[in-house]
């Protein structure tokens, strides 16, 4: 298995929101990704549960570990780059949350895209759960591999 556990650290380190907001880095693998929020009162909305903003940039950072741990032999070739979502608040959340992001599609078949020249889009489905283990939130990320010039 690929090692990844470089993943977190870099991540806090280049997008300085990930280490402000204090997500931890549960897991993550080429494929999948475990990442968690603790509650925090300062990151509430009006009816107490985590902001939407939180959850969702929670469930992108997920989706960008993923990217991350599945694509970084690519990076020097290739930038990574979110190009769409769509995100679903199913419940109101409440106590620290967990996203779990997966790949959609093989990486092997993202890869070959792009070795024939295509700037490939892939999807990271992300499913968020809270404190009492409720799906909460379900999202998508697509993200493409923009060949470097």
């Amino acid at each position: 298995m690929t090692e990844t556990s470089w993943v977190g650290p870099t991540m806090r380190k280049t997008v300085p929101w990930v280490d402000a907001a204090g997500i931890e880095f549960v897991e993550v693998t080429p494929g999948r990704a475990v990442l968690r929020l603790p509650d925090d009162p300062g990151l509430r909305n009006h009816v107490g549960g985590p902001h939407a903003a939180m959850i969702f940039g929670l469930g992108e950072t997920a989706t960008g570990a993923v990217t991350l741990a599945s694509f970084a032999a690519t990076m020097e070739r290739a930038t990574p780059l979110p190009v769409r979502s769509e995100i679903a608040y199913q419940r109101v959340a409440r106590g620290p949350l967990t996203a779990v992001a997966v790949l959609a599609r093989s990486a092997t078949e993202v890869l070959a895209e792009l070795e024939a020249g295509a700037r490939p889009e892939f999807g990271v489905d992300v499913t968020v759960t809270d404190g009492e283990d409720r799906d909460t939130t379900r999202m998508t990320v697509v993200w493409t591999l923009r060949p470097n010039r």
